[in-house]
């Protein structure tokens, strides 16, 4: 099974893309799986290095870095958003 990245605004252009499908066996929580992602490129890298700058979501409900990541899930990573 995979779990379904979809990347946001500045983190979109670090990583180069606006989506990608991770193998995932077993759940796994949250800041572990950020952890991972940052080993799979130099974008990931710079993009992911600092998790108190993102957001996260799993299938569409704002999510802790504690939060459980299951295979099938859905994750987006986003910066923070303001309003006016």
């Amino acid at each position: 099974m995979t779990v379904r990245l979809l990347y946001f605004a500045w983190v979109r252009e670090m990583v180069g893309a606006e989506a990608e499908q991770l193998p995932l066996a077993e759940p796994l929580p949250l800041g572990e799986l950020v952890a991972r992602l940052r080993a799979r490129s130099e974008g990931h890298a710079r993009a992911l290095a600092e998790p108190a700058r993102l957001r996260a979501a799993v299938n569409q409900d704002f999510a802790g870095w504690d939060a459980l990541v299951r295979p099938g899930d859905e994750v987006a990573l986003f910066p923070p958003v303001t309003g006016g």
